[in-house]
């Protein structure tokens, strides 16, 4: 599928997932170069593929995080599945996978009993909690869904208004997840490079949030209060948030200093000498008295529209942006400039997709369409070596 000059040309991939976190992992794998072969559930596949319809009739998730891969259908518990793993297993370099804790060592597909019989196999496990035998703690059977992990590390009580937490609008928890068991399976292949030897990994939601935490864990280290929640304006630097304009949009600005503090008065607001004023003398004397500054900043903005003040925090130098919509970003002047966009197909038609970040060109990437459920099955069987009686009688029995 993948060009053969891509990185990770000639690594092959097994994936036993679903949602978000592995998928998302395995799609920037197979982007390198990876080919990855989707193991997913007869007739009903990855359940992302239920979540919604909004992509011309298909999960606007799962077309995000499962295009360049190939579909597998297969039970996992007929018991053929043993051996169509077996052999899918001994061509593959990578193994990742996010079932509920314990499952996979259920199925036998645990590194331990994997690794004798595949040493070079490197095995990725995606979890809530963390799936080690030797230090489970007493989180790991349960549950993790995105938002839950949200909370329990701590990104809810930091995140919203003062008046009620919020989660954040996409799945970060998952995608913290993906990306990290993404760039280990890299560090992973690399080492293999040097040791012949493939090693297990073992990457929880949890430890990935919390690691993204580290701002303001710090900021409360020793039993301080922790950074207050101040809906989209920063915790602790002011003005460093959004504010209306008289047209009835929002623009995000956001000052780190005193210079731009004096250009801010004089350049934007065209009042210099609210620069000496004593109560914004600071930034802890700005952050302590942001609703009386917010108030002449809404005040000042109120006659002029979005473009202008824009246009009047550029001459002044400071930092902006507008708080676009989804509408916007689909049609985001820089993004049409650097020409990020291409088509994917699926297997409702082609859709626009965005350039994987780094990749200059479509042709740098290899960017495979979104597949159809089981749409690689007899394809991959064949090449297994089963035959086509075989593969009718495993279809016969709903095995694949």
């Amino acid at each position: 599928m993948a060009a053969a000059r891509l990185p990770l040309a000639g690594v092959t991939v097994v994936a036993l997932e679903h949602a978000i976190a592995a998928p998302f992992c395995t799609r920037q794998l197979a982007e390198l170069g990876a080919r990855v072969i989707k193991v997913e559930r007869p007739g009903v596949g990855d359940f992302a593929r239920g979540y919604d319809e909004r992509v011309q009739g298909l999960a606007s998730h799962f077309v995000w995080t499962n295009r360049s891969k190939e579909s597998v259908t297969l039970d996992l518990k007929h018991p053929e599945a043993a051996q169509v793993l077996g052999k899918l297993l001994a061509q593959a370099d990578v193994l990742v996978q996010n079932l509920a804790p314990g499952a996979a060592a259920r199925l036998g597909l645990s590194f331990e009993a994997l690794h004798a019989q595949h040493p070079r196999l490197i095995v990725c496990d995606i979890s809530g909690y963390g799936d080690d035998v030797e230090r489970p703690g007493p989180y790991r059977d349960k549950k993790a869904y995105d938002l839950l992990i949200q909370s329990e590390s701590g990104f809810v009580s930091i995140t919203g208004s003062p008046d009620e937490p919020a989660k954040a609008g996409c799945s970060i928890a998952d995608i913290a997840a993906g990306m990290y068991a993404y760039s280990n399976v890299l560090a992973a292949l690399i080492e293999r490079g040097i040791t012949g030897v493939g090693k297990r990994i073992d990457v929880s939601m949890l430890e990935c949030m919390v690691e993204w935490m580290g701002y303001p864990l710090y900021y409360a280290f020793d039993g301080a209060p922790p950074p207050p929640r101040a809906g989209a304006a920063h915790a602790t630097i002011y003005p460093y948030g959004p504010f209306p304009t008289g047209d009835g949009k929002s623009v995000m600005l956001g000052l780190q200093n005193e210079r731009e503090w004096q250009a801010f008065c004089a350049k934007v607001l065209q009042q210099p000498a609210l620069a000496d004023d004593e109560r914004f003398a600071s930034n802890g004397k700005r952050s302590a008295a942001r609703n009386a500054l917010r108030a002449l900043i809404v005040e000042a903005f109120a006659t002029l529209t979005a473009e202008q003040v824009v246009h009047r925090l550029e001459d002044a130098q400071i930092a902006n942006a507008n708080v676009n919509t989804m509408s916007d970003v689909w049609v985001h002047p820089q993004l049409q400039a650097r020409q990020r966009w291409t088509e994917v197909a699926t297997p409702a038609g082609p859709v626009p997709t965005l350039l994987p970040p780094g990749v200059r060109d479509a042709q740098d990437a290899g960017i495979g369409p979104v597949p159809a459920l089981g749409a690689h099955t007899e394809a991959v069987l064949a090449e297994l070596g089963f035959a086509a009686d075989d593969i009718q009688r495993l279809r016969a029995e709903r095995a694949v």
